[in-house]
């Protein structure tokens, strides 16, 4: 009730001030524009704050580095420029209305060699975070358009307060605050992506190669002009726009070659860029390529999510994944200026990421353990499975940006954005052996449990128990279209007035296609069995027979008779295809009014944001029975509409040209997952219990509130030390409920005793933490010592959530670690470059059970990680990289450390390369 009045409060005054600036609009005497760019390497400088001297009037540069003052009084003007890691630049301007370009250059740039940009990128990620109106951290290509890492997702991890999800090792979605991906906003040049997963709304980053970005930008507190899907936060990706070099022709190539120390294979990868400005300095284009084929290995030891008496688990296996992965990244962008006051863009992308999968697996289950004797018996199993996967995401954007002088500046883009996941195979045999049909010995004081086997599997004993092909398509669809206006007012120096519009069409989709079959006549592991080598984890584990797929298909293809469907395989098969199935469609309508107001050192940027939601969704209630269809149309619909409003105010004050202090009050909303809202009935029979799945249209959003504060100093060597503050406040977060011992009609069909499973709202839940960042170039000690510099962040982050239906006190978050950091130590001089990083997270809860006991979590995770370059001409650089250098393991486990679900292990990488750059 609180926060209610509150937002009822903050939302009259904004609307109040919102007006009120308006009528104070009025007609600026002069206006001037101009250009900041660095002096060397003549690439534009954003985020540059310019002043006109002896006035409070000052603006900051856009991503090109141009900037235009508004309301400066008539005849000749000096303006003074200031930028992290530059000396403080004073340029005299003329009465002329003419353009100006202002170029910087560094205070030690007798001493400093700067090869890579590396240095420069920094200064730029920080000049941004301390121009802007709001929270954010930024991460900037080096002037060869290179991230530090292989994918967008492992390059922002080291950002304060960030982590990532990761799959097979690389990172995959990124995790703000500790705030789950569904609720991190994901935008591509100011452009929401959408997602090609079927399960929810979060975005692949490991999907963009970082080749093909400019620089990443992170919202942690929102502007009313942003979207408010972003409980979390939001990643705005840059890719490259030809004024961003600011050279009438550039040229860049690069290519690595490396070997992964597990399984001794090698990935390799190149890209390259060309673009220019050209047509008298009114046409840019760049073309940017990228390709990279990674050949993985993973071992992973199997644990279980149920322990015995004896404290070990009920099973263990063996499993050995060789994926290859490839990604294809394409950008072709292109602006032509006719004016300085007009700025038209073309922005189009296409990413493609390809994984070919075979997981080979040796499983015991049904364990019986003789603890006197330190033996097991059990139950054995020989599996194969494939998978196919192949995600593309193609983007167009056109646009433009119009300076209307005293009228002000209006903004407007179209975008359309198609996201595809297509699992043209997922499929796995499963031979199986029968009850203590394996056995060994057993040491559950070792990491992971010490397992060995009496005997190798004998495949002859080992007859088909199952087999599936399984197949999705996913697709996403986006059309969006917004328009953005600024006008100059005549409140306090140089304050602006915001508003705009926007709206989104999304469709998704997902189709799935499921068959499973068990065995007929004689089909044993033998038929399609071969072995490999034995040594698993260093020689901790015999690996025993593998399945060949193909050969395992030839035999089912050339004995018809040898596969069956059962009853229980066609309600498995009928339940798998349909209930994943749906179609929903979202548009949001949205508008926004806000006020940026600077008043001496202090600005204040007020506003609200509205956005109506229309949803409707379609999805499948299941008929049972041997009769009932295999396949059938959508039969369940259900749609929603709802409007919410979003007050907000950012404020910061520059108490000196180093010290910022910022503030914030924000509001935002989480919308649920997409299968999660769909109205779909499944009923498995073939469990016991019976279980029934439901979908929850009832599912409200998440609701938030989020304050936060932080204290910036930074330093005149370029760094920065600051520390920030934050808390969210959400109603409604949503989790999965699985009750027992239900009755009902489900499906039109009575049940009694049955286990239900749906996503709910819980009550409320709070997120809170502080973030810690220290970076520091030690430019002021002599000779070869001034090349080196460190970094360091860390953040301490707890939340909960309450009154979750069946679940007494208080619920751990979802992906929440509660330490999260990196620490970094570089050097960059006399053509020679080298970065030294390690970057944690602790444990978090990715699976939420019936009680704590039963929570399943990620655990402990820190990677070293290591990149050196050598710049041997202006043109010609070699590089070298070493990842996961402590063969860090993904491990998860239930309630207790000591209870392993399964850890699995990457070893570490290496790469080489050189670099052409004109």
């Amino acid at each position: 009730m609180y926060i209610m009045r509150s937002r009822t409060v903050l939302t009259r005054a904004l609307t109040g001030v919102a007006v009120a600036a308006l009528f104070a609009a009025s007609v600026a005497a002069a206006d001037i524009r101009g250009r900041v760019v660095e002096k060397d390497k003549h690439v534009a400088l954003p985020g540059a704050t310019v002043t006109v001297r002896g006035t409070n009037l000052s603006a900051t540069a856009g991503r090109d580095g141009s900037f235009m003052i508004s309301g400066a009084p008539e005849g000749p003007q000096t303006l003074v420029v200031d930028y992290v890691g530059y000396a403080e630049t004073v340029q005299p301007v003329a009465a002329d209305d003419q353009p100006v370009e202002i170029a910087l250059s560094s205070a030690d740039d007798s001493n400093e060699v700067v090869v890579t940009g590396t240095r420069l990128a920094e200064r730029r990620a920080l000049q941004t975070k301390k121009a802007a109106d709001n929270f954010v951290e930024a991460l900037y290509a080096n002037d060869v358009g290179k991230l530090p890492d292989q994918n967008v997702a492992e390059a922002i991890r080291r950002l304060p307060g960030l982590s990532v999800a990761n799959d097979q090792g690389e990172g995959r979605y990124v995790i703000i605050r500790g705030v789950n991906p569904n609720l991190v906003n994901v935008v591509l040049n100011g452009q929401t992506l959408p997602a090609p997963e079927p399960d929810g709304r979060q975005v692949k980053l490991d999907d963009i190669p970082s080749a093909m970005i400019s620089a990443v930008i992170v919202t942690k507190s929102l502007t009313p002009d942003q979207d408010a899907n972003a409980i979390g936060g939001e990643v705005n990706i840059r890719t490259l726009s030809a004024f961003d070099r600011n050279k009438s022709f550039f040229a860049d190539a690069r290519g690595a070659y490396g070997r992964y120390a597990l399984n001794h294979k090698n990935p390799w990868e190149a890209d390259g860029q060309v673009g220019g400005i050209f047509a008298g300095g009114k046409l840019g284009a760049v073309l940017s390529l990228n390709y990279s084929r990674r050949p993985i290995e993973s071992e992973n030891f199997q644990g279980s999510t149920n322990f015995l008496a004896i404290g070990g688990p009920d099973q263990f296996g063996l499993r050995d994944y060789n994926l290859v992965r490839t990604r294809v990244g394409a950008v072709a962008n292109f602006d032509y200026r006719p004016s300085d006051a007009v700025k038209l863009f073309i922005r189009s992308s296409y990413s493609k990421f390809t994984d070919n999968e075979r997981r080979d697996q040796n499983r015991v289950d049904q364990i019986v353990y003789n603890d006197a004797a330190g033996t097991y018996s059990g139950r054995g199993s020989i599996l194969i499975r494939r998978r196919e996967e192949k995600d593309n995401t193609k983007s167009g954007e056109l646009g433009g940006e119009f300076d209307l002088g005293a009228a002000g500046q209006l903004a407007v883009a179209g975008t359309y954005t198609r996201a595809i996941k297509n699992d043209p195979l997922r499929s796995e045999y499963n031979f199986r052996a029968g009850s203590n049909s394996v056995s060994g010995t057993f040491d559950l004081d070792q990491s992971p449990y010490g397992f060995a086997f009496a005997a190798p599997f004998d495949p002859s004993k080992f007859p088909l128990n199952s087999v599936n092909y399984d197949r999705r398509h996913a697709q996403e669809d986006l059309w969006q279209l917004r328009g953005d206006y600024t006008l100059p007012v005549a409140i306090g120096e140089g304050s602006t007035i915001k508003v705009g519009a926007k709206y989104l069409n999304r469709h998704k989709t997902n189709d799935r296609d499921y068959v499973q079959y068990g065995r007929g006549t004689t089909f044993n592991a033998s038929s399609a069995t071969y072995t490999d080598d034995p040594s698993f984890y260093d020689g901790r584990y015999t690996f025993g027979p593998r399945i060949d797929y193909d050969a395992a298909q030839a035999y089912a293809a050339a004995n018809p008779t040898a596969l069956i469907q059962s009853t229980s395989n066609i309600n498995s098969s009928r339940n798998n295809s349909q209930v994943n199935d749906y179609d929903v469609r979202e548009k949001i309508s949205s508008a926004y009014a806000m006020a940026t107001l600077t008043f001496g050192k202090l600005t204040i940027v007020p506003g609200l944001r509205v956005e109506h939601t229309q949803d409707s969704q379609k999805a499948k209630l299941l008929a049972t029975g041997a009769t009932a269809p295999i396949d059938q149309d959508f039969n369940s619909f259900t749609s929603q509409s709802y409007t919410d409003w979003f007050p907000g105010v950012n404020a910061h004050l520059n108490v000196s040209r180093d010290f910022v202090l910022r503030g914030a009050v924000t509001t935002a909303i989480g919308r649920p997952n997409y299968p999660d809202l769909a109205p779909y009935v499944s009923v498995d029979t073939t469990s016991a219990p019976t279980t029934i799945t439901l979908g929850n249209p009832a599912l409200q959003r998440y609701k938030a509130v989020n304050l936060d504060a932080a204290a910036e100093y930074y330093l005149p060597s370029q760094g920065l030390l600051s520390v920030g503050l934050f808390y969210k406040h959400i109603d409604n977060p949503i989790y999965t409920q699985s009750l027992l011992g239900q009755s009902g009609n489900f499906g039109g069909q009575d049940f009694t005793s049955v286990s239900v499973t749906r996503a709910i709202n819980a009550g409320s839940a709070v997120v809170k933490g502080i973030e810690v960042n220290a970076q520091v170039q030690f430019t002021f000690l002599p000779g070869f010592l001034n090349g080196f510099g460190a970094s360091a962040n860390y953040s301490r982050i707890s939340g909960h959530a309450s009154d979750l239906p069946g679940r007494a006190g208080r619920v751990p978050l979802f992906l929440q670690s509660k330490n999260v950091g990196t620490v970094q130590l570089f050097y960059e001089k006399y053509g020679f470059a080298a970065r030294v990083a390690y970057s944690f997270r602790s444990s978090y809860v990715d699976t939420l059970g019936t009680t704590a006991a039963t929570d399943q979590y990620t655990g402990y995770n820190g990677q070293l990680d290591v990149h050196a370059s050598y710049q041997i001409s202006k043109n010609l650089t070699v590089f070298a990289d070493g990842t996961n250098l402590n063969d860090a393991a993904w491990r998860r486990f239930i309630g207790t450390k000591n209870q392993l679900v399964e850890r699995e292990r990457y070893d570490y990488s290496v790469r080489g390369g050189v670099q052409l750059h004109f």
